[in-house]
C-alpha cells in the first residue's frame, strides 16, 4: 500500500525525543523523506520524517474525527 497526496492516514510516530504519538493526518506533499501534512487533531501543519513513522494505515471515509 502506498501513501499519496490528498490521502488521510493514521500514523504511529516517534519524535526526535523518543515520544510515540498516534495521529490522523491529511497528506499535502511527500518529498525527500518528509511528509508535509495537516494534523487533523490540532488542525496544524506538520512535517513528519518517513523514517520515524512506525506504522500507518489509511483512514476509511466517514471515520475522520
Amino acid at each position: 500500500m502506498k501513501m499519496s497526496i490528498g490521502q488521510t492516514i493514521e500514523i504511529m510516530y516517534q519524535d526526535k525525543a523518543g515520544k510515540i504519538t498516534q495521529r490522523k493526518i491529511e497528506i499535502e506533499g511527500i518529498r525527500d523523506g518528509r511528509i508535509r501534512a495537516t494534523c487533523l487533531t490540532t488542525g496544524s501543519p506538520r512535517v513528519f520524517l518517513t523514517h520515524s513513522i512506525l506504522a500507518w494505515q489509511p483512514v476509511k471515509k466517514g471515520k475522520i474525527a
